[in-house]
């Protein structure tokens, strides 16, 4: 069995940001993710471990939003 990726949450946060230079995640929206338990998380004292492949797989299946959805309003 494969030992998961356990990152810190700083840690998660500089990895995606190499993978996407670009990326607008934040460790902040990482650290909600784990509070909420969308990915897999451990408190290691007081640092939280973040599974990242958990991450990646969230991150990769998150929803399209489209206005037609409800959720966005047209400005203009």
């Amino acid at each position: 069995m494969p030992i998961p990726r356990m990152r810190l949450l700083k840690d998660a946060a500089a990895e995606v940001k190499k993978l996407d230079p670009r990326t607008a995640v934040t460790p902040y929206f990482i650290r909600k993710l784990a509070i909420e338990g969308k990915v897999k998380s451990t408190m290691a004292g007081r640092k939280r471990l973040i599974n990242f492949d958990d991450l990646l797989d969230y991150l990769n299946q998150l929803p399209n939003i489209s206005p037609e959805d409800g959720n966005i309003r047209r400005i203009g």
